[in-house]
C-alpha cells in the first residue's frame, strides 16, 4: 500500500482519461470566487500591498450604515449566523460555540467601549480582521457587512434597551415581575 503521501496524481494541465473532457484539473464551480487572485485575496493573506489595498477598498466602500429596514436586519442576522454566531454567540457576548471549545473569547457587544465605537469600527473589523479574527473581506460583501453592523446593534439594543423605551405591555410584566428599572 502506498499510503497518502504516495499517491498517483496528475499536474495542473495534463491530460486524463479519468474524466470525459480528458483533463486532469477540474474547472471551478459556477459563481466561485477564486482566493488567490485580487483584493480580497491580498487583504486575507497578507501578501502584496495590504495597506494600501485596504485604503482603497475603505474609499470604495459606503462610509456610513444605510438605512435600517426588517430586510436589512433579517439579511445581517442570516449572514452573522454564518459567520459571526461560531465565536461571538446568539446574543454576542462572546461566547459562541468555538469559545466553549476553548478557542479565545473576544469581546463581547454589550462592553461600553462596543457600544458606544461608531458602525464603521465594526464594518472595518470585519473587513480588515482585529487581534486573532481574520478578515471577511473576501467572504463578506460590503452590503452584507453593513447588514451585520445592523444586526449587532440589533443585539446592542436587546440587552441595554432603556426600559422607558420598551411597549406599555412589556413594561407592565417587567413590573408585574419585579425586575429592575
Amino acid at each position: 500500500m502506498q499510503g497518502m503521501y504516495h499517491q498517483g496524481h496528475w499536474e495542473p494541465g495534463e491530460g486524463s482519461a479519468m474524466f470525459a473532457d480528458g483533463r486532469a484539473d477540474r474547472p471551478p464551480p459556477p459563481g466561485s470566487m477564486p482566493t488567490r487572485m485580487g483584493d480580497a485575496a491580498a487583504v486575507s493573506s497578507g501578501h502584496g500591498g495590504h495597506d494600501e489595498v485596504l485604503a482603497r477598498m475603505a474609499a470604495e466602500n459606503a462610509t456610513r450604515l444605510p438605512p435600517v429596514t426588517p430586510v436589512l436586519l433579517q439579511r445581517g442576522q442570516d449572514r452573522y449566523a454564518i459567520y459571526c454566531l461560531p465565536c461571538h454567540s446568539a446574543l454576542g457576548d462572546g461566547d459562541g460555540p468555538v469559545v466553549r471549545r476553548g478557542f479565545p473569547a473576544p469581546p463581547s457587544y454589550h462592553q461600553q467601549r462596543l457600544r458606544d465605537a461608531p458602525d464603521r469600527h465594526f464594518y472595518d473589523v470585519i473587513s480588515q480582521g482585529y487581534g486573532i479574527m481574520p478578515s471577511y473581506a473576501d467572504r463578506v460583501d460590503p452590503q452584507d457587512r453593513w447588514a451585520i453592523v445592523a444586526y449587532v446593534r440589533a443585539l446592542q439594543l436587546s440587552q441595554h434597551a432603556p426600559v422607558a423605551e420598551l411597549p406599555p405591555a412589556v413594561q407592565a410584566k417587567l413590573a408585574a415581575s419585579g425586575a429592575k428599572r
